[in-house]
Formats: structure tokens, sequence, C-alpha cells
């Protein structure tokens, strides 16, 4: 049964210079009509595709919270009006700084939204404008102080490292006010050079100055070292929870279960079909108008793809892969399908055995794409 969803609002009151996700500039945008579509698609799926319960949702972009507090509300509304939300445990959004009013929390809160991802990057000032962002540190500030007025307890902000010109002491000092906000939830990512974002642009004209890979080792290392200090337990490669607030809706992904994908560009994963639904807001638009599921492409997962997933998503879990639950839903065991990769690894020292898990030491965290890489081409279908 399928227990999760992922909603995508494509809109953006400004677009930062690394985001590749699907997105456009709000001004001019048929944002009503495209609420009314993200609904109908959702009516579509639950007919075709039902679920007698959800226990996590997202709703990312974009910038959910570009919409006015209406806007939110009927979306809201609508959603729960639709999707089995009763048994739900996990609802997240995802809000920018300065576009949190508290109008909107009020409307958040009253339609059971009870986890915030606020995007927040850095909080040096210099490297906000730098990589195209609007806010700032008080308005982060501000914005915790709104959503815990508001009655929220369970916030996340999400932080980069890696950035153009960022230098390790940077980096620190954005930890530490981090962890200084006092939030339950803490993502780190570094910072990855997509193409069509402007840094792509700026990387082929030689204008986009990265810190050397030994800097940004030093960040992650300071990452992990603060983290813990704070009383961070971390679950995943780039994510840090205090105890009990590991993000419910992110462990499906990393257990490779399926869920729903809604909007525009929007990735699902149902009965065993990987799809992803049209980027541009009219192709989107103009196939829920035809009763049709706004899908662009869809891809049947082969049994091999899915243990290359369970593998590669497995292992940026701290608990890893465990042995005999890898056995009961595969059907093969993964001592037997990757011996050679196994003994490889554990030589290298980027893994190790505890207990009956198969999981990342301290020095293949540091480098868990070679380790992923290990489990892909690998195996035939039978």
């Amino acid at each position: 049964m399928i227990t999760a969803a992922y909603v995508h609002i494509p809109f953006c009151e400004h677009i930062c210079h690394y985001c590749d996700f699907n997105k456009v500039f709000l001004k001019n945008q048929p944002v009503d009509e495209y609420i009314h579509c993200l609904l109908e698609e959702m009516k579509m799926t639950m007919k075709d595709n039902p679920t007698d319960q959800l226990k996590t949702v997202y709703i990312g972009g974009g910038t959910p919270t570009a919409l006015s507090a209406k806007q939110l509300d009927i979306l809201l509304k609508g959603m729960r009006d639709i999707l089995p939300l009763e048994t739900i445990q996990e609802y997240t959004i995802e809000v920018n700084p300065d576009s949190i009013e508290e109008d909107k929390l009020e409307v958040l809160k009253e339609n059971g939204i009870n986890r915030l991802s606020i995007g927040v990057q850095t909080f040096n000032e210099s490297l906000l404008k730098e990589i195209g962002r609007t806010h700032n540190k008080s308005s982060v500030e501000d914005a915790i102080k709104r959503s815990r007025q508001a009655g929220f307890s369970n916030i996340s902000l999400d932080l980069m490292f890696g950035l153009p010109n960022q230098k390790p002491v940077d980096f620190l000092a954005t930890i530490r006010e981090a962890i200084a906000l006092e939030v339950e939830h803490l993502s780190a990512y570094s910072l990855k050079v997509e193409e069509k974002t402007v840094f792509y642009n700026r990387q082929r004209q030689g204008k986009l100055t990265l810190p050397p890979e030994e800097d940004e080792v030093i960040m992650y290392e300071q990452l992990l070292k603060e983290t813990k200090e704070a009383g961070f337990i971390q679950y995943e490669i780039s994510n840090f929870a205090k105890p009990g607030f590991e993000s419910k809706h992110n462990l499906v992904y990393w257990n490779n279960e399926e869920y729903y994908g809604f909007g525009a560009g929007a990735h699902g994963y149902v009965g065993g079909i990987r799809h992803q639904n049209h980027g541009p807001i009219p192709k989107y638009l103009q196939a829920v108008k035809n009763q049709v599921l706004p899908a662009l492409s869809r891809h049947e997962v082969t049994s091999v793809e899915r243990i290359e997933e369970a593998m590669f998503m497995g292992l940026r879990k701290i608990a890893g892969v465990d042995f005999d639950q890898f056995e009961q839903r595969y059907g093969r065991p993964l001592d037997g399908c990757f011996k050679q990769q196994i003994e490889h690894l554990l030589e290298r020292g980027l893994v190790e055995i505890q207990g009956r898990s198969l999981r990342l030491t301290k020095e293949g965290l540091l480098l868990g794409n070679e380790v992923f890489e290990q489990f892909i081409a690998v195996l035939e279908e039978q």
C-alpha cells in the first residue's frame, strides 16, 4: 500500500542560482488554474490507484509559500477532500524565510501541516547574495519565531556547503547559528552544479569559483562534529535530527518504497512504475484538462533496477541495508548478489557489517558515490 505523496508547487518569487528543480517566476502565472488541475490530478490518481491511508505528505517546489494564504487554503482543503489524510503522521511544506507571513502560517496549521522545512542555505549574507537568495539572517530568525508562535514544533533547516567562495570557517559559523536556533532537524547538502542553472552557465564561462575538494571534506567533517555535540543524530548522509524527528517522508525514498508524485515535473513511483510529469505548466494543464494523467514518461522498474536502487538509496542511511530485509523483499541474498563488491569495499574500509546490516564507515560517508557505483550494472535479470 502506498503511504506517501509528494506535491510540487513550481512557482517562485525569484530564481536561485543553483536550483534545477522545475520552477517558474510567479508573476503572471495561472496559479489558480494550476491548483485546480493539481487537485484534479489527485482525483484521477486516486481513482486509478487508490490507497486507504497516507502517512506522509511533502509539499515542495519551487516555493509553496509563494502562494497567497487564500490559495494555500484552497489547495490544502481540496487535498483533504481527496486524499486519505486522517492517518497522516508527517505533513511537511517547504517555506522561504521571507514568504511565510502569519496568515499563511495560520492556514497551514489549520489544515494539518505539522512540519516546516525552511530553506536557509547559509547565514553568510554575502554568500546569500552570491547564490541568489533574498532573505537574510534576521528573516530566518523571525520566520522561526513566528512559526513557534503559530504552534509548530517540528522545524527543519536546509543548509548548503561547497558554495562559491565559501570557506570552512563560513560554514562552521552557519552550522553553529543553525544549531543555536534550536530546531528539530537539519539537512546539509554539498552544492552540485546542475545544467540549466545560473551557476552552470557561469562555470562554463569560467566565472564560478568553487572551494577545493579538501575544503568540502573539512566542511562535512565540521558538520558531523557540531551536530553530534549538539545532540543531533545523523540518520542519513546529509540529514540530522533530534531523537524522534527523523523525516518520515524522506525515509520512504531511502527505503525504496513507492509514493505518489503530483504536479508539474513531479516524479512518482506507483505500481512498480516510475513516472515523471510534464514540466512546462501549459503542457501539464492541458493534459489534466483533457482528463489524462500528465505523465511525460513512464518506466517499469525491473527487478535488477529495484535491487540497485535499494543499495544506493539504502546505503545513504546510517543504519545501512539489512541483510534479512533485503532477501525477504527481493528474493535474493545480499551477499549472494554482491559478494565481490562487498569484499572489495570492506578491504578499502568504505563499508562495514554491523550485526545484520551493511553500512558505510566514516570514510565511506565521504566517498559515498564511489561506494554506490560498485552496485550498478553488476546483476543480470533472472
